[in-house]
């Protein structure tokens, strides 16, 4: 049974039903982000990108290397803004090899392409890996400085006490004086960000319920998708935005292979997605807690987002 399988049918199976978030990105999936990340309403994107143009020469002064280093970027993606830091750090004349990391081998074989045609002086080696795997792997061939970016406010798909958990097990990979490059969507009005996770159009909506075509086709369910609507909450609290499917009415899915159906009441939901939000100073306790030091914070012109430039300690 595959990994997706398994975790399909253990999420669909708890008695608050929810999927991975993780599993939106086949083939479709990035297709329909790349229509998020155009949205007018999905600041988080272009916010980074201004990060990047406006501070990219101090991001790299920052860094402190003073001999070849590794750039590891954990969820590559389509790259489109790491090429901004990329593109200048050649010009600054530095001196490292660049190591994306993702899932989905289809989106590595895309940057990788478009890097050669870009930045043809590049040495790039891609990895389709889970992250850890990818670092463990990393620590057994390099003794190299390592600079890891984590980028697009991923951090924020986990809760708190999960976020922690994650930079703890990346701080053990590390070696001392490894920096990591963190992009943070940052706490402001509850309405903005709402509108950047449900819009009117119905473009997030297409791209959480492609969870359950992907599930249908690959899996050989029979998931009836126009009886789910998506919905999105935040709570300005917690800084968590929370996105499900709600299921308007009683039905049983069937998983191919799969002898129990899967019951839903009419009403009932699949929690499909968090994005936790944070303040400055809740990134210095998170940062405090996980064995890194804060080295600097680097904003967007309204102070949006932040990239946080983290040392381990």
């Amino acid at each position: 049974m595959t990994s997706f399988k398994q975790d399909v049918i253990t999420g669909l199976s708890a008695d608050a039903k929810y999927l991975s978030s993780r599993y939106f990105y086949d083939e479709i999936g990035d297709q329909i982000f790349q229509e998020i990340m155009a949205m007018p309403d999905y600041y988080l994107t272009r916010a980074e990108e201004e990060i990047f143009h406006l501070r990219k020469e101090e991001i790299y002064k920052a860094l402190n290397f003073s001999c070849p280093f590794k750039l590891v970027e954990l969820g590559a993606g389509d790259g489109l803004k790491t090429k901004i830091l990329l593109r200048s750090f050649l010009e600054q004349k530095a001196d490292f090899q660049y190591l994306p990391i993702d899932i989905s081998s289809h989106v590595l074989a895309e940057l990788s392409e478009s890097l050669a045609q870009e930045l043809p002086q590049l040495e790039v080696e891609p990895m389709a890996k889970e992250y850890f795997e990818a670092l463990e792997q990393l620590q057994k061939i390099s003794g190299e400085p390592k600079l890891v970016l984590f980028l697009g406010s991923n951090i924020g798909n986990f809760p708190q006490g999960k976020a922690s958990g994650f930079l703890n097990s990346l701080a053990a990979k590390l070696q001392t004086g490894d920096k990591l490059l963190l992009g943070v969507d940052l706490k402001k009005e509850p309405a903005k960000i709402l509108k950047a996770y449900s819009d009117k159009t119905g473009i997030t909506a297409r791209f959480n319920l492609n969870i359950l075509s992907r599930i249908n086709r690959e899996l050989g369910a029979n998931f009836d998708l126009q009886s789910f609507d998506h919905y999105a909450s935040y709570n300005p609290q917690s800084g968590e935005c929370r996105s499900y499917l709600i299921c308007r009415k009683a039905q049983e899915v069937h998983l191919e292979g799969v002898a129990q159906n899967i019951h839903f009441e009419e009403f009932e939901s699949i929690h499909t997605e968090i994005s936790k939000k944070y303040s400055p100073s809740e990134l210095d306790r998170l940062a405090a807690e996980t064995g890194f030091k804060v080295i600097e914070k680097f904003y967007d012109s309204q102070k949006q987002f932040s990239d946080v430039l983290l040392e381990k300690r």
